[in-house]
């Protein structure tokens, strides 16, 4: 397992990032949250007071490990900034060499939009996770506040948030979301954290990638 790559792709709050953390702590593998590059971005955009849609590529070639530790990435106003600024080719690639150093170091659990397709087209497996707008909007509203969404206008209003966002990731000219040819897709509305993980571990052992 020592240079095992393994992507993971998929829409916001289907389920990706809680797989990816806890496939890599099982295999003992890196872990790299892309889209934490991509808020780190936006973030340094907002706070210059700049144009998520223009401004990206400078930040991106400034970005610092410190970006990456902020404590604000993960609030409405950056979701949003950070779908314009992922839309910029030049982002994309100032971040891109980045990512594949990282993977291929000492193999790794890339999380993102583009893993499978772009940033490790040859990773030794690649699945796409996904989940219906109406599940990933009461979990986003959970992973916010704390609890179950009960106000069918605020559960609303994060579906419709949610389903901008995909359509600005799918229809973008460079990198859009979409899964990989080979890619195993997983839907996790009816599944827990644990049987995801368990249904991805079954095929990797399946493969003869890992043992467990």
């Amino acid at each position: 397992m020592k240079h095992l790559i393994i992507a993971i792709d998929g829409p916001a709050a289907a389920g990706k990032g809680t797989l990816a953390r806890q496939l890599a702590e099982t295999l003992e593998l890196p872990y790299l949250d892309t889209g934490l590059l991509y808020r780190a971005v936006a973030r340094r955009v907002l706070n210059a007071g700049g144009n998520p849609e223009i401004d990206g590529p400078e930040h991106a070639q400034q970005l610092l490990p410190e970006d990456l530790h902020r404590d604000d990435l993960r609030v409405p106003e950056v979701d949003r900034a950070a779908s314009l600024v992922a839309r910029d080719a030049e982002v994309r690639s100032a971040l891109l060499e980045r990512q594949r150093i990282f993977g291929r170091a000492r193999g790794a659990v890339v999380d993102g939009r583009d893993i499978g397709t772009v940033v490790f087209p040859d990773a030794h497996a690649k699945f796409f996770i996904t989940a219906s707008p109406e599940v990933r909007a009461q979990r986003r509203y959970e992973q916010r506040h704390g609890s179950a969404c009960a106000d069918s206008n605020a559960l609303a209003k994060e579906i419709a948030a949610l389903n901008a966002r995909d359509e600005q990731d799918a229809s973008r000219a460079t990198a859009p979301l979409r899964p990989a040819e080979d890619a195993v897709k997983i839907v996790t509305d009816h599944l827990d954290a644990a049987s995801v993980l368990a249904k991805v571990c079954q095929i990797l052992q399946e493969r003869g990638l890992i043992r467990i």
